[in-house]
């Protein structure tokens, strides 16, 4: 992004990772957990006011499995891991998800686009937490997935909305010229 931060790019009137904040309470959750590394004060403050959120901070410098580990410490339940920089999802995806673990509690689900490729948010079953807390490296949660693969369910949300990551200005600029956006 240049020096920019993707997550405080404007959508909907508000910050992204505002927007998708409030759209992951909204959603049905039982708790909703935002990770920051220490210094993001930017995005602490936007953050403010948001009710049902608990902010996590990690020290600045950490990778993605420090951010996840974060996330999950203390919980006995499903997680749905949901990264901030995807702008087209909505409550209602994430609400579907919830739903859908619900009623199908071993699996887990990852969102697809309407293409079948994988995407964002995975809901993993509380049974693998232990193995998340042990993670390394910036991979995320990807060895996990592959090592349970088996149990994975993909969930096809409308057009790109799991896909779409604007990582850099160019994105942002294509993205918003697609809908109208100046």
């Amino acid at each position: 992004m240049r020096g920019a931060d993707k997550l405080m790019e404007e959508v909907d009137g508000h910050p992204l990772i505002r927007l998708m904040a409030t759209r992951a309470a909204k959603a049905g959750a039982s708790q909703t957990r935002v990770v920051l590394a220490e210094g993001q004060e930017a995005r602490r403050a936007t953050l403010d006011g948001i009710a049902g959120i608990d902010i996590v901070t990690i020290p600045a410098g950490g990778d993605m499995s420090d951010s996840l580990k974060a996330g999950i410490v203390g919980l006995d339940c499903a997680v749905m891991v949901l990264l901030a920089d995807l702008p087209d999802l909505s409550a209602h995806d994430l609400y579907l998800m919830i739903s859908l673990a619900q009623m199908h509690p071993d699996a887990i689900l990852r969102a697809a686009d309407a293409q079948g490729n994988p995407g964002h948010p995975i809901i993993f079953p509380s049974d693998l937490l232990p193995q998340m807390a042990q993670i390394t490296g910036d991979a995320g949660a990807r060895a996990v997935v592959q090592a349970h693969a088996h149990r994975v369910v993909h969930i096809p949300l409308p057009d790109q909305r799991a896909t779409t990551d604007l990582d850099t200005p160019e994105d942002w600029r294509t993205w918003r010229a697609a809908r109208g956006i100046t």
